[in-house]
């Protein structure tokens, strides 16, 4: 299986590392409490806006805070909160990583890498129109574009280095050393790209972003998805997160792959 499940699972293994950071491939994937966070509840958000108009701002601006509103408690930042409850929601400036958390559904509905951008940017800039926090939606939803229509990882590598000035020649173990948590674009972003790049399977590349002992579930989600653009997900990891979903989130997610995939 491929698809936008990539960045849920991603952060329903990551929910239980983003404050209690391990710096190990080595951990248990699925625990107890694991659970969805704001990663899965504003990917699905995005993927219902694609699903009822692709082209409507006020459509989207209406899935992000009815979900949003919806799920209360998952873990959002304070601004993005505030803007939950706004009555005429404005963009904030952020350039935190929560526009690439989301992006997933935009690639894999457009049929150009231009037409990917569009919604990637469109996706973003209702609260994140800070151009770090363009950047890093962008650059994520590129990297699963390319991956979902061939392209290989040093393609893709090349790719998102030209265009964003990322750098990834890192490896994670020279990431990880002294990384901590950043829930920056610029500070998070490339990172869960490398993890990506350097993994050799989905579950390796899950298992990479949350053993930078960062901001785990978010960036297990944005490796994630790029990961199932390229590889399909186990079967094991995708059932037990399908089952971890809230039925109405796993109707948005099947109704998305029944009109996209």
């Amino acid at each position: 299986m491929k698809g936008i499940l990539g960045a849920i699972c991603g952060d329903i293994i990551g929910s239980t590392r983003e404050f209690n950071p391990i710096k190990t491939k080595d951990f248990k994937l699925f625990k107890r409490k694991s659970t969805f966070t704001d990663d899965t509840v504003m990917t699905l958000a995005i993927a219902n806006w694609l699903i009822e108009d692709t082209a409507s701002e006020s459509i989207l601006i209406k899935q992000l805070q009815y979900w949003g509103n919806k799920y209360p408690d998952s873990g959002y930042g304070g601004r993005f909160r505030n803007w939950l409850k706004e009555i005429d929601p404005k963009p904030y400036g952020s350039w935190a990583n929560g526009s690439a958390m989301r992006v997933s559904p935009c690639p894999w509905v457009a049929n150009s890498l231009q037409e990917s951008q569009k919604l990637a940017k469109l996706s973003a800039i209702v609260t994140h129109n800070h151009p770090e926090g363009i950047k890093g939606a962008l650059a994520t939803s590129d990297a699963i574009y390319l991956a979902k229509t061939g392209a290989g990882k040093e393609k893709i590598k090349h790719h998102i280095e030209s265009h964003y000035s990322y750098d990834l020649s890192r490896s994670v173990d020279e990431i990880r050393t002294n990384y901590s948590f950043d829930v920056s674009c610029a500070g998070s972003v490339p990172e869960s790209i490398i993890c990506f790049l350097e993994g050799v399977s989905f579950e390796d590349t899950i298992r990479n972003a949350v053993s930078l002992g960062g901001d785990a579930d978010t960036q297990a989600a944005i490796a994630g998805s790029i990961a199932s653009a390229y590889w399909d997900i186990p079967k094991n990891i995708s059932y037990k997160s399908i089952n971890r979903l809230n039925y109405d989130l796993l109707n948005v997610l099947v109704n998305f792959e029944e009109k996209f995939m």
